[in-house]
């Protein structure tokens, strides 16, 4: 298993997001299994940073975690080499669901986000270790 500890920018050059493209990503992670507590800060190009926190343990069970707001229902848990984080959530009248897919580069100097087969699929964040 991979452990993602540490702090993560996002290389945008290689990132390719669903929407605009905000200034800067930053993430800090702390992952000790079987539990992983998530902190992104994303500082758009113009107005206010905002953040979105989540953890839960990498067992598969749901955890719940309020995000933005909103209550999101999730599972985190392994598949192969690669860590799973599936989440449903309604937010503003509509049903998301995201399947993100994290795994290290083989030196651990880079984490990759990607969304397969969900409301955001095509979507990879591409993060370099600070």
């Amino acid at each position: 298993m991979q452990n993602f500890s540490g702090t993560w920018k996002a290389d945008l050059a290689k990132t390719r997001l669903i929407g605009g493209y905000p200034k800067e990503i930053v993430v800090r992670i702390d992952h000790a299994e079987p539990m992983i507590s998530v902190d992104m800060l994303f500082t758009p190009v113009e107005g206010a940073p905002h953040r979105i926190e989540f953890k839960g343990g990498t067992n598969g069970e749901e955890v719940e975690n309020v995000v933005l707001g909103a209550r999101w229902r999730s599972t985190i848990q392994w598949v192969g080499s690669e860590l799973l984080i599936e989440s449903r959530v309604s937010q503003q009248g509509r049903n998301f669901h995201f399947r993100d897919f994290w795994f290290l580069s083989d030196d651990g100097k880079v984490l990759t986000m990607v969304h397969r087969e969900d409301d955001l699929a095509g979507q990879i964040t591409v993060l370099n270790r600070a």
